[in-house]
């Protein structure tokens, strides 16, 4: 292993104790390291960094942007111990990114879909997309989270699931409660799961029809399908399973503001329950939600009474 290749390896291990993942740096590095190498150079500078970045030639500038700051952040890290490394400057690829609005699915959009998912066949795959649907709806846990569940994992007679940190964005675990309802219907799919797949393939909670754990590709497929029987997905309307996350943020800041509740105070938890790094990423739904900045602004004229 080349010097460079070996300092791409510490800085990957010492990123990654800190609990970050970094799954596309591990992936886009050694490219970096192999471009800067073949260039005869054994160190990263602007120019080939820049010239990395920009790859594929016909990608959008935002992947060249996305690569150019993968290559910032080593690059910084290379400096501390080689001063011949540059630093590139930010900015090289005019990228304007907005994050879309999220479909906000309604109660009445749930329901349906649950009804829906109860007449998928075989009798086990309804009882998991229904099951699982219900769950994302409710708790507002991503969706990688709920595939990863094992049964030890939903504890239903303490009313708690805990996210392991292996499954967790960021590696950042924690314990979501459950109301009684959705106890009840996890016992009932616990129940069903058992009488109709004795012997299951997969240590996960949510099981395919085949007694396989559910995987994204699969999920995705059978929501495509189920939004469009119902009439919820159009050519320009796309929802996701990852929407229920951001439905769920949302119903609940809506109720917070309807019951005068001091968002403010209470945001640090709703952030910690949906696994946030932090408060200001939950802030977002806020902006992003035209009801709840109608509120905010109904409230905030309340508050002044008035005044100019």
């Amino acid at each position: 292993m080349s010097g460079l290749a070996e300092h791409a390896t510490q800085y990957l291990r010492a990123r990654r104790a800190l609990g970050v993942k970094l799954e596309r740096h591990g992936r886009l590095l050694p490219d970096l390291v192999a471009y800067v190498e073949a260039a005869g150079s054994s160190t990263v500078t602007r120019e080939l960094a820049i010239s990395w970045a920009r790859s594929p030639a016909g990608a959008h500038p935002q992947w060249w942007a996305a690569r150019l700051s993968i290559a910032r952040g080593f690059a910084a890290y290379l400096r501390t111990i080689d001063p011949e490394t540059e630093i590139p400057p930010a900015g090289v690829f005019a990228v304007h990114y907005q994050r879309p609005a999220p479909y906000l699915w309604s109660r009445e959009d749930i329901n349906r879909l649950l009804d829906a998912a109860r007449q998928l066949g075989p009798p086990l795959k309804a009882a998991s997309y229904e099951a699982l649907f219900g769950l994302l709806a409710v708790t507002g846990m991503r969706l990688g989270e709920a595939l990863a569940l094992e049964p030890d994992d939903v504890d239903l007679e303490g009313g708690v699931i805990t996210i392991r940190a292996r499954t967790a964005k960021l590696e950042r675990a924690r314990i979501v409660p459950l109301h009684p309802t959705t106890v009840r219907a996890l016992e009932l799919y616990a129940t069903t799961r058992a009488r109709l797949c004795a012997r299951p393939r997969a240590s996960t909670f949510f099981l395919s029809s085949t007694g396989a754990g559910l995987n994204r590709s699969a999920v995705a497929k059978t929501l495509r399908e189920l939004t469009t029987t119902v009439g919820l997905r159009t050519d320009t309307v796309h929802p996701t399973a990852h929407h229920l996350r951001h439905s769920f943020a949302v119903s609940t800041l809506i109720d917070w503001q309807r019951s005068s509740v001091q968002i403010d105070e209470q945001i640090a938890v709703l952030s910690t329950f949906l696994g946030h790094v932090s408060p200001a990423e939950t802030y977002w739904y806020l902006t992003a939600t035209p009801e709840l900045m109608d509120s905010a602004a109904q409230r905030l004229e309340r508050r002044l009474g008035g005044r100019s």
